[in-house]
């Protein structure tokens, strides 16, 4: 018995390490030299520290203007998101209409297509419209999505239809039914879509590249790969690209372990009641 626990445990360190070791290398590299990091770029522990790759991004590099874009636009998308796909979930759940059936199916289909086929598309689309270099090309395609939608519906079919009722029975509307009753008790959905969406949107990099041209509209997903192309000149920029992966990755982790908190309690509550 203690041997097979020991063999356990022994293989999820394992697992662990195989997981946590390039990330620690991306934090090492973060801190090493230009020389350093072509000479040992696997190595956790750099010859000399040193701060220059974080300097240079406030000196060398406009990262406060891509964190603004990235930021407001994360903003913009995730509110919107929560909003539309919790109303599209709502309505495809419990209004009943013609052509319900055949819309959730095209959802489910839209789902299934590779997001880098819609690209072409989308960049046309944005073109006729006069959408193409702007903060509205980037954020309007963004603020539906298809698996959000699916989310959404899905915990809404798992509220029982009995609590709707009393407050029609009051004389509630349909939105003021979804919005003042079930919307509250679709917590964890909804949470479960914020971190979805800050996170995606966040890390959005494709729609990026073909909804804008001007690098004043560069966000941090941009910004970066503009770096990793040689965009300081030429030689190895692995320190820098590193550092603004890390900064990159703070804001994620700080939504994602505090939703992570309130998720866990709102679904404890909705089982306890």
């Amino acid at each position: 018995m203690r041997s097979s626990i020991f063999a356990s445990y022994l293989l999820l360190i394992l697992l662990a390490l195989v997981y946590i070791y390039p990330f620690l290398i991306s934090v090492a590299g973060s801190f090493k030299t230009d020389a350093d990091s072509t000479a040992n770029p696997l190595a956790l522990i750099p010859e000399t520290w040193s701060f220059a790759a974080y300097e240079r991004l406030f000196t060398d590099v406009p990262l406060p203007r891509w964190a603004a874009n990235s930021t407001m636009i994360t903003i913009i998308v995730t509110l919107g998101r929560v909003f539309f796909d919790s109303l599209a979930g709502y309505a495809l759940s419990r209004l009943q209409f013609r052509g319900r059936n055949f819309i959730f199916a095209a959802l489910i289909a839209v789902m299934a297509v590779p997001g880098v086929v819609l690209l072409i598309p989308r960049f046309l689309i944005l073109k006729e419209l006069g959408l193409y270099d702007s903060y509205g090309g980037m954020i309007i395609p963004l603020l539906i999505d298809a698996a959000g939608i699916f989310i959404m519906r899905q915990f809404f079919e798992s509220i029982p239809i009995s609590v709707e009722e009393a407050a029609r029975i009051d004389g509630a509307g349909v939105f003021r039914t979804f919005w003042t009753i079930v919307l509250p008790m679709a917590r964890p959905a909804v949470v479960t879509l914020v971190i979805l969406s800050f996170q995606g949107s966040w890390n959005e990099f494709s729609h990026f590249i073909v909804s804008r041209s001007d690098p004043d509209l560069n966000t941090l997903t941009t910004g970066v790969a503009s770096l990793v192309s040689g965009q300081l000149g030429s030689g190895n920029q692995f320190p820098i690209v590193l550092a603004s992966a890390m900064l990159m990755t703070i804001p994620v982790a700080v939504v994602f372990f505090i939703f992570q908190k309130r998720l866990m309690n709102t679904t404890e509550g909705a089982e306890k009641g």
